[in-house]
């Protein structure tokens, strides 16, 4: 075992999943004379979270997720975390447009048109869908989802969904066609493929065992060559932690205040998948459904067409798994080893809050094959069991947070935490961080390198059209980079 020496860097990437692979193309296009090393714990980029085997692919624009447009107390739709995800999503489409028109990008077959559709069933929830389509019709980014309540239309579109299907009971679809499914793990290799290229550093095999402060600002990580044992150090003015689940830890080591009271709580998955040409020819959508009695937010089961190497698959799920891990491929010693004296009362009070939720992992937990094919059943009547494999997806840390009133809340969606001069900052969280990844690294630029960010805007123009703009307001402009974006991206214009 050695020590190679310090090296001095100006930017360092934890993590070589879809949040560092967006934040290093980006900044090899703004400063391409800047010097920049992607660290990775594993032999390859995107084997977490951002794999296509370890997420559902969605290119999540809440077309379909229904938890996203909740229903008042007074029976009105809440529409606006939709429309705030969607607007999201455009701006991440944008910038994948103009990568390949740049030449950033290589090959556009990871992104495909998939129908995003909801799906309910019950006249009580069919009344919910119309109004649902009736509150997003007025906004130019769901203008064209379609209601569907008639069932020959239903067989039509969804035959696979509708082969044994009884119509007795009332069913009802949100219809958007411009869905899409997205390989984040191939995405994510093309984007550091570019930073390779343009002269970034690639360290595979590598863990980050320490990050300090030194006196001038900059910090120095201590790193270890995971096959050799070989030890070196890098010196950064800036770090980002894109790590997936080992965020949080490197965040704690790091000792930021900024980190202090949040904790994490790991969620694993599982999918059933299906390969078979008879069943892929006759599905040819994701359709998500209403989520379980005491599911989490990102728990409603779907059933989607998959691209996934040039082949269709269908997977069905999540099922939820648990393991005090933080990675797929991590310790089990992660979750106990985040408990620190300044979280432990947030994990606490999630403790007290969250006995539904708990309740709801042990029965996933208790789960047979054929009661997950039971499950299936209520999508696909006619599933049979042998058609479909049980895989394990990815794990997610779900942020818990400090909270006066309860000492810690669980959160289902994504954070940056970072210090207040901007030279770290770190990625928490899941769903639907993959899909925008683009708008939240943005934000990044913005609060890290708030002195540059003016003298950047012109270029970061050119990569996102919009930038600025809330396109929701401006349909004309909405117009102008869907047909833009789709022509680049070979998605179809309609």
């Amino acid at each position: 075992m050695s020590d190679v020496g310090t090296a001095r860097v100006d930017v360092v990437l934890v993590g070589a999943g879809i949040m560092s692979a967006t934040l290093g193309a980006l900044l090899c296009l703004l400063e391409p004379d800047w010097s920049i090393t992607i660290i990775e714990r594993l032999d390859a980029v995107g084997a977490e979270s951002s794999g296509p085997w370890n997420n559902a692919g969605t290119g999540h624009s809440a077309l379909c997720e229904l938890n996203y447009t909740p229903q008042r107390a007074d029976g009105s739709i809440d529409i606006t975390k939709a429309v705030t995800i969607n607007e999201q999503f455009q701006v991440t489409r944008q910038f994948w447009a103009y990568a390949l028109a740049r030449g950033v990008l290589t090959d556009r077959g990871f992104v495909n048109p998939v129908p995003h559709v909801s799906f309910v069933q019950g006249a009580r929830r069919v009344d919910y869908l119309r109004r649902r389509r009736a509150a997003l019709a007025g906004n130019p980014l769901f203008e064209r989802t379609e209601f569907i309540d008639d069932p020959d239309e239903f067989a039509r579109r969804l035959p696979l969904m509708a082969a044994g299907r009884d119509f007795s009971e009332p069913i009802a679809l949100n219809w958007a066609a411009d869905g899409t499914d997205v390989d984040f793990g191939s995405l994510s290799k093309q984007l550091v493929d570019f930073c390779v290229r343009t002269g970034a550093t690639m360290l595979f095999g590598h863990d980050v065992r320490n990050a300090t402060r030194q006196s001038d600002g900059s910090w120095t990580l201590a790193i270890r060559d995971r096959r050799t044992g070989e030890k070196r150090s890098l010196n950064t003015k800036f770090v980002f932690l894109g790590a997936g689940g080992d965020t949080l830890p490197l965040l704690q080591r790091s000792g930021i205040k900024e980190a202090k009271g949040f904790a994490g709580f790991p969620i694993g998955g599982r999918f059933l998948r299906a390969d078979a040409p008879a069943l892929t020819a006759a599905h040819r959508a994701k359709v998500y459904g209403v989520p379980a009695p005491g599911a989490p937010p990102l728990g409603a089961l779907h059933l989607d067409l998959r691209f996934v190497d040039g082949k269709s698959w269908l997977v069905f799920g999540p099922y939820a798994g648990w393991s005090p891990k933080f990675l797929k491929h991590g310790r089990v010693s992660d979750l106990p080893r985040s408990i620190r004296g300044d979280n432990v009362l947030s994990m606490l009070g999630v403790g007290l809050t969250e006995l539904t939720l708990v309740n709801y992992l042990i029965g996933q937990l208790r789960l047979t094959h054929a009661d997950r094919v039971r499950a299936l059943r209520e999508f696909a009547p006619g599933a049979v069991d042998s058609d479909w494999q049980l895989t394990t997806a990815g794990q997610r840390v779900q942020v818990i947070r400090r909270d006066r009133r309860r000492g810690g809340v669980l959160e289902f969606g994504t954070t940056v935490v970072g210090s207040a001069d901007g030279s770290t900052a770190g990625m928490l969280g899941g769903s639907p961080g993959a899909s925008t990844a683009v708008p939240i690294m943005l934000d990044v630029l913005q609060r890290c390198f708030s002195n540059r960010y003016q003298s950047w805007l012109p270029m970061l123009k050119e990569m996102v059209p919009s930038l600025g703009a809330k396109l929701s307001d401006e349909p004309a402009l909405f117009d102008e980079v869907w047909s833009w974006g789709s022509k680049m991206l070979k998605l179809g214009v309609s």
